[in-house]
């Protein structure tokens, strides 16, 4: 079945000159950019943003040089850690970010800042139109689409994946019959997403709620309870306005410190949420979220926050955390309100020491 494209925003064939797209490497991205170019006969520009997932400069430098391989004209990848640690890991630590119980919104907190990047690179890349791989019926379409048209509504939207009419294996007979690398086969069963605050994944029997995860295969950064350390981790964090700001005595950069803690929280068995989620578009979906780190400031910084907090602060901060995660969850990142629940929770975080 066609996808009919009924929004002004979304590209139409023929009049994109340039596309920027999001790269990952993955199966999606790796096929997208001969696709486009083929289809849209249009140049192929893109750009990965390392939210923390990209750890080395080798890494970085494979990327780039793949995009380039598969036919890009350009190549960028942009380094926005510290950006994302203190510009929306920070916030969402001030509002004990979570959705649904064992959430802590990882996915959601990444894909504004990704859209807003994207929205003003382009330009400047000389592209007219922003592609991305999500699909029709996720959240992150609703979050990319919306973010970077209210950062830059002058720009058109593509999302092959809602148009192409190709599943997995299509994508895989497509990327054999072309030459084109990718990193999964047709018996990778799980589809993650991956930032420096948390890993997601989905796909297989994941997606059946009568079955439970098969977790000795899905977990990436935690261990199950009984391959968990045997002995157990003390721990001393430090505070300053609500940011956890040393571990164990040591001062360090917030995504340092994440990235520690992940390791240490993730051997301990901490930190795996199983969760259905009511996607922004209605439906239902079950995910594995890994986010050792995260499972641990957040507790930490609620118990700080019953010892400093008075008893009104908590009655209504409760409500407003609430508010944040429902809004940051749901696309709203952009919202003026959102604004100013954050201008609040940075406020009533300044004795949180």
């Amino acid at each position: 079945m066609n996808y009919p494209q009924a929004a002004s925003y979304e590209a139409k064939k023929g009049e994109v000159k340039k596309a920027l797209l999001l790269f990952s490497g993955g199966l999606d991205s790796s096929v997208m950019v001969r696709w486009i170019r083929e289809e849209y006969g249009c140049k192929v520009a893109t750009l990965t943003v390392n939210l923390g997932q990209i750890r080395t400069a080798e890494e970085v430098e494979r990327i780039r040089k793949k995009a380039l391989h598969l036919g890009a004209v350009d190549a960028v990848v942009h380094d926005a850690v510290e950006e994302f640690a203190y510009g929306y890991v920070g916030k969402s630590i001030m509002a004990n970010g979570r959705y649904r119980g064992k959430y802590y919104l990882s996915t959601p907190l990444g894909r504004p800042l990704l859209a807003r990047i994207a929205a003003e690179l382009a330009p400047r890349l000389g592209c007219d139109c922003v592609a991305h791989g999500c699909t029709g019926k996720g959240n992150d379409q609703v979050r990319l689409d919306g973010g970077i048209l209210a950062c830059n509504p002058s720009l058109k939207i593509m999302a092959p994946v809602r148009t192409w009419n190709m599943g997995r294996s299509e994508e895989l007979r497509y990327a054999e019959e072309h030459g084109i690398e990718v990193p999964v086969t047709r018996d990778s069963l799980y589809s993650h997403d991956e930032n420096l605050w948390g890993m997601t994944s989905e796909g297989a029997e994941i997606e059946s709620p009568e079955k439970a995860p098969d977790f000795d295969r899905v977990l990436t950064w935690c261990r199950t309870p009984e391959k968990a350390a045997s002995t157990a981790e003390t721990l001393t964090l430090g505070f300053q306005k609500g940011i956890p700001v040393s571990l164990n005595g040591a001062e360090l950069r917030l995504p340092e410190l994440v990235g520690r803690l992940n390791k240490i929280a993730g051997k301990c068995g901490v930190g795996v949420g199983v969760v259905i989620e009511d996607r922004i578009l209605g439906m239902k979906s079950r995910g594995v979220y890994e986010a050792p780190a995260a499972e641990v400031i957040i507790s930490a910084h609620e118990d700080l926050e019953k010892l400093v907090l008075t008893h009104d602060q908590l009655q209504f901060k409760a409500g407003i955390d609430r508010q944040w995660a429902w809004m940051c969850y749901h696309a709203r990142w952009f919202d003026p309100l959102m604004d100013d629940l954050s201008a609040y929770l940075a406020s009533v975080n300044r004795n949180i020491n």
